[in-house]
């Protein structure tokens, strides 16, 4: 009853984010927990023989992991043009407060009064891209080059390189938040590389952000099941406790 508890928790988070542009549902996994054995399969039986099989009694299960799925989220035209959407695989990178480089999906993108490129906490992104002033539009290619054009000049200037970096094991990323992930032991080391190139990365699309990929409809299901569990290992304490 407990483990479906932490179980309609997790479902109750992946709702609540289901409008979270670049969030990424969690699955709940379970273990058994130890068994208690009166019989011990293979023990001996007489002199000749053994149990087949044995006598022992489980002592319930437990959440062992809510694993990350980086599913593809659907597509959200928004024609602002720092909005950009990763097609495939990787994270844009972000310079946290604390120095560190964070990683996210999400790719609503503002400028701040310098001109930089920043997320919606203000974060910016790395490598910086700077924007002047007087910028009239702002092109972002699939491959990440950043370009905008200046009044009076025919040729756009070329303000950056947007990079992005991707995990051997995504699911091994912490979340920490905001829509950012941490590298951990278990997610290895970025691998950093420019959009669409040879090492596998996703190619931008501008004008649009990625959005949630939680299924509204398959996490009511999951929830009214969890729910009758709940309920069916709820009648057994009670028969348990009548008997």
């Amino acid at each position: 009853m407990s483990a479906q508890e932490m179980n309609v928790d997790n479902i109750a988070n992946n709702l609540a984010n289901a409008n979270t542009n670049g969030f990424k549902m969690r699955r709940t996994e379970f273990q058994d927990l130890i068994y208690q054995s009166f019989t011990q399969p293979g023990a001996a039986a007489g002199s000749q023989t053994v149990v087949p099989s044995g006598l022992q009694i489980g002592l319930g299960t437990r959440p062992a992991a809510n694993e990350i799925i980086f599913s593809q989220g659907n597509f959200q035209q928004t024609d602002n043009p720092l909005d950009l959407a990763i097609q495939g695989k990787g994270f844009f990178q972000v310079r946290l407060p604390s120095g560190e480089l964070g990683y996210t999906r999400a790719g609503g993108f503002q400028m701040d009064r310098d001109g930089n490129v920043v997320d919606t906490s203000g974060n910016p992104i790395q490598p910086q891209i700077t924007i002047a002033q007087q910028a009239q539009s702002v092109t972002i290619a699939p491959d990440g080059t950043v370009s905008y054009t200046v009044t009076g000049q025919s040729a756009s200037v070329v303000a950056g390189q947007i990079q992005l970096a991707n995990f051997t094991n995504p699911a091994g990323l912490n979340s920490v938040g905001s829509g950012l992930f941490l590298p951990t032991d278990a997610s290895g080391e970025p691998t950093v590389a420019n959009p669409g190139g040879q090492e596998g990365l996703g190619t931008l699309m501008q004008g649009y952000v990625e959005g949630s990929n939680v299924s509204v409809v398959e996490e009511f299901i999951d929830m009214i099941v969890s729910q009758r569990t709940y309920e069916a290992n709820s009648k057994v304490a009670k028969a348990a406790d009548e008997m």
